[in-house]
């Protein structure tokens, strides 16, 4: 195995054959860092530690131990196939044994003796396609109702309320969610003890938000103190987990609102430890419910790792080593492995939204808004700023379709997961070899925008075009709005937009 440079894609090769794991790392190791496993047991245990961080699988059909199949029904089980992709590699290419593969989920079929360039070729554009996939799965919420709109509308001006009181940055509710998503990931990779779904780590993502409301009811020169709480004090600080729960209690008629159970719950426990040493009830172990148990290292590792009115911010690494030597109070050891393997993925995370990077994004979001026509929202604007660390056009949860287009991969993005009404991929490759995409928007449609985008500049990048979409079996007048984008070197890299439904005609 190479050394590991945390900053480079990882690449796990499964093959019982060190000549093949030695051929494929030597045209690989110089753009990835490789991880080696000489069977299908090994792999799934590397998997079960590293899947977060792992970008690609190279695996081999017939080895000894466990198979190439064995480790993907353990991924499709596991779920780790959703996002780490998986090139099967053998030399039996016949049909039966291929259709097998694909139908475990793989993602594309090497055949032996290998093929540098076919190698490197698969590898860089698998590896692209998963790295967009996951930056959508990284969007907002699938739910595009009003209620919904509304509910995160609401969620998140509550949470936003209450930091401003504390006086914090007003990051700690976003890196909270991010960090119990990322560990609810984690965990789901690690064990099925929680049996924890898809739904459920969205559910909890947002209930997180709401873990600290009832610091509302905390005076605020108890809640901003600089220094060391009296005992009196922290009396007084500690009762804001049940205030919050009573705040959320008092909500009669959304009782059975999964939302409000879950925030229940984490408001309440979040301060138990594993021990039963925490407050406000003393619960120990299994007691305390698995979202609580989540919000909570979250919370601490953000709290480490942040400036407060009272202390200078921890390191990462000297966080995680505080957390992991019990200093911060007694965590789950399930849930301290899974701070472990997750860990590369926090930190960056973290990184991204350090106050280094923060002018960027202000930065991009008032350049972007110079042009009245790509005005969105408040909230809009502020859901922008949110994900566009991740380098993309964020979309609200709208009745509008948003769209990226990259030029170097000949790629379309539709987001937030609207193409499912139009009855197409979220990810189009060669959009104009697309029949689906095309049997809604013509080619001819297509190539005029696709001309107009090619006559801007970087002084004049914003396009609006009006055409005509089959949506449905209908058609429909469409309004597109959108953005050409362009790198130091004055280069046309592709654009950002929107597709406003005007109506049937």
């Amino acid at each position: 195995m190479s050394g590991i440079d945390k900053h480079r894609q990882k690449v796990l090769i499964v093959d019982d054959s060190e000549l093949n794991r030695n051929i494929l790392s030597e045209m690989l190791g110089s753009e990835y860092d490789i991880i080696e496993a000489e069977n299908g047991a090994e792999a799934v245990n590397i998997l079960r530690k590293e899947s977060v961080n792992i970008s690609l699988v190279l695996l081999d059909i017939v080895m000894p131990v466990m198979d190439g199949y064995g480790v993907l029904a353990v991924m499709n089980s596991s779920h780790w196939i959703d996002d780490v992709p998986v090139i099967m590699i053998s030399s039996d290419n016949s049909v039966t044994s291929m259709r097998r593969a694909y139908e475990y989920g793989i993602t594309e079929f090497i055949s032996r003796p290998f093929d540098a360039l076919i190698v490197r070729h698969r590898v860089v554009n698998t590896i692209m396609l998963y790295a967009k996939q996951k930056k959508l799965v990284g969007m907002v919420s699938d739910q595009i109702y009003e209620k919904e709109k509304d509910s995160n509308l609401m969620i998140n001006i509550l949470s936003h309320i209450v930091e401003f009181r504390n006086g914090e940055s007003g990051m700690h509710v976003l890196n909270v969610q991010m960090f119990t998503e990322i560990l609810l990931r984690q965990l789901v990779c690690q064990t099925d003890k929680y049996n924890i779904s898809k739904s459920d780590i969205s559910l909890i993502k947002k209930a997180s938000s709401l873990h600290d409301i009832g610091k509302i009811s905390v005076p605020d020169h108890i809640l901003n103190k600089p220094g060391r709480l009296t005992p009196e004090e922290f009396e007084i600080m500690k009762n804001h987990s049940v205030a919050g729960a009573s705040m959320l209690e008092e909500l009669t008629a959304y009782q059975d609102e999964p939302l409000v159970k879950i925030a229940y719950q984490i408001c309440r426990w979040h301060h138990e430890r594993y021990d039963g040493k925490g407050y406000p009830d003393g619960l120990k172990g299994e007691e305390i419910p698995i979202s609580a148990q989540i919000v909570a290292l979250a919370d601490v590792y953000d709290a480490l790792t942040s400036e407060r009115v009272y202390k200078k911010a921890f390191s990462h690494e000297k966080s995680v080593e505080m957390i992991m030597n019990g200093e911060c109070g007694c965590f789950n050891p399930i849930l301290l492995e899974c701070l472990k393997s997750a860990s590369e993925a926090i930190e960056k995370v973290k990184e991204h939204y350090s106050d280094e990077n923060k002018k960027k994004r202000e930065d991009f979001a008032v350049e972007l808004m110079k042009y009245d026509e790509l005005s969105a929202s408040e909230e809009t604007l502020r859901l922008l700023d949110y994900e566009r660390m991740k380098n993309d056009f964020y979309a609200s949860v709208s009745n509008e379709l948003y769209f990226e287009y990259n030029v170097s991969l000949s790629m379309v993005n539709l987001y937030p997961n609207k193409s499912n009404m139009l009855d197409t991929n979220e990810l189009i490759a060669y959009p104009m070899n697309d029949e689906r995409l095309t049997s809604i928007i013509s080619m001819n449609e297509l190539k005029k925008l696709g001309m107009l985008l090619k006559n801007t500049s970087p002084d004049s990048p914003v396009v609006k075009y009006d055409c005509k979409a089959r949506i449905k079996n209908e058609m429909h007048n469409i309004n597109i709005i959108c953005r050409s984008v362009w790198n130091s070197r004055s280069e046309f890299c592709g654009a950002v937009g929107k597709a406003v439904d005007m109506g049937i005609l």
